[in-house]
């Protein structure tokens, strides 16, 4: 198969940008953030930018889908995907190789599965009238508003209601649809064991926080956003936020914080494992494999 896209994902703390970046420089590609909480401008150390990890060999490998908007805006998959065709195009139009790279489950699958998420709301008297037919039923109606790419559609009733509710409200809306473009991408996943794993998030939480991450956050409150806005982008700055409010100790929150990035890179690996279940096929890599063999392995599958 001939991919048009290669995607570099796995939980937090594995090495995932650094891996990008060498496969980018060496296919001569950009890189496409998918990351829900790098999309935020000022949201540098807590959201782990490490902009260093895009230099290779001396060299910059471009970026996107980084800093899009202020820190305290209401952003959505939606949004993403929006943003994401309009810099996957513009990649493959100047002949470089995109390498779309993160560890947000729900950015990564609204692009590999080409979903068209619209901001539809739900019809009731509509889903109780449809929820009536059978799922034989509702796939026959879904084909007559579309050429059903995606099978997950049909898996359920509830997602084949769904969809039709989607196609529905697009036929009476339509500057809201566009076309999203299918994208055959290589997937490649890179893991540590679990033991590993923890010690590593566990470091570099302390190197965040000896980087300046209260300082940052401290500045964040300063500009104005409010505490509440911060601790809905949840982890480290929903941490920081209590800690400098003083509504934890120092000790207090980096322990619960800590605990909470544990728990969120095992559901990050939980919604992996649901993508294969689902038919992603995700090549993993041993995150102990030297960098030169990573890349050297993406290479083999690439061709």
């Amino acid at each position: 198969m001939k991919y048009d896209m290669l995607t570099i994902l796995g939980p937090t703390a594995t090495g995932k940008t650094q891996l990008a970046a060498s496969v980018a420089h060496q296919l001569n590609g950009e890189i496409l953030s998918a990351d829900s909480r790098q999309i935020y401008r000022g949201m540098d150390i807590g959201t782990g930018k490490d902009l260093a990890d895009y230099v290779v060999e001396g060299r910059l490998v471009p970026y996107h889908l980084i800093d899009l908007v202020e820190a305290g805006t209401q952003y959505n998959v939606f949004e993403f995907q929006r943003a994401f065709i309009h810099a996957y195009q513009d990649v493959r139009k100047r002949g470089r190789f995109p390498v779309f790279c993160g560890g947000s489950g729900l950015y990564l699958e609204a692009v590999l599965k080409g979903y068209r998420l619209t901001q539809v709301p739900s019809d009731k008297a509509r889903r109780e009238e449809l929820s009536q037919l059978s799922l034989d039923e509702l796939a026959t109606l879904l084909k007559g508003y579309k050429t059903v790419h995606n099978s997950s559609d049909t898996e359920t009733k509830n997602r084949a209601i769904r969809a039709i509710e989607i196609e529905e409200y697009l036929m009476l809306h339509p500057e809201l649809d566009f076309e999203f473009p299918v994208i055959h991408s290589l997937i490649i996943g890179v893991q540590y064991d679990r033991e590993t794993r923890r010690e590593r998030i566990t470091r570099r939480l302390k190197q965040r926080l000896e980087e300046g991450l209260v300082e940052e956050v401290e500045g964040l409150l300063a500009k104005g956003l409010s505490p509440e806005d911060l601790t809905y982008y949840g982890l480290e700055y929903k941490f920081l936020t209590l800690y400098l409010t003083g509504e934890l100790t120092k000790s207090e929150m980096f322990e619960r914080l800590n605990i909470a990035i544990h728990q969120f890179a095992k559901r990050q690996m939980t919604w992996f494992r649901k993508m294969e279940r689902e038919g992603f096929e995700i090549h993993w890599l041993d995150g102990f494999m030297p960098m030169e063999e990573k890349v050297e392995l993406i290479m083999k599958y690439l061709k």
